[in-house]
């Protein structure tokens, strides 16, 4: 009979013996308990892979990708897919094609990453062209509701 202490939930030990996907998707799923798109303020969800990044508005009500963006698309393609400039690129190709689609706020999902590097610049790009424009203003200290 294998006995565990109390402790071991609060300190995790379970998930110190994951690896990085593993770990990453229980994030994530623990997120997606939370974090849900509507018809009205879809969910953007970010993908990163080593070369590439992608990201989707996904209204989850109908349950159908509204636009997408990635890295592996021709017209977006750069010198390097896996960089914070490309996610910059994404995150402005995201955000004017929701607005072309009349979509003007998201939620953000991110996906089980860290809200860092070129998940950081995607979102603050997307930010920059118009998503979730008011919001910004609304909050003034630079900080938004995620």
């Amino acid at each position: 009979m294998l006995l565990t202490h109390p402790s071991s939930f609060i300190i995790g030990e379970d998930m110190a013996n994951r690896d990085r996907a593993a770990v990453r998707s229980a994030i994530h799923k623990r997120i997606r308990r939370k974090v849900r798109g509507t018809t009205e303020r879809p969910r953007l969800a970010i993908y990163r892979s080593l070369n590439h990044i992608y990201a989707q508005v996904i209204d989850d009500e109908r349950g159908e990708t509204l636009v997408s963006a990635s890295t592996t698309e021709k017209e977006l393609r750069g010198e390097t897919g896996g960089n914070v400039e490309a996610a910059r690129r994404i995150g402005r190709a995201i955000a004017e094609r929701a607005q072309s689609a009349g979509i003007n706020h998201v939620v953000f999902d991110r996906g089980g990453y860290l809200y860092h590097g070129r998940v950081k610049a995607l979102t603050e790009a997307a930010r920059e062209a118009g998503l979730n424009r008011d919001e910004e203003a609304r909050n003034g200290d630079g900080s938004s509701q995620e």
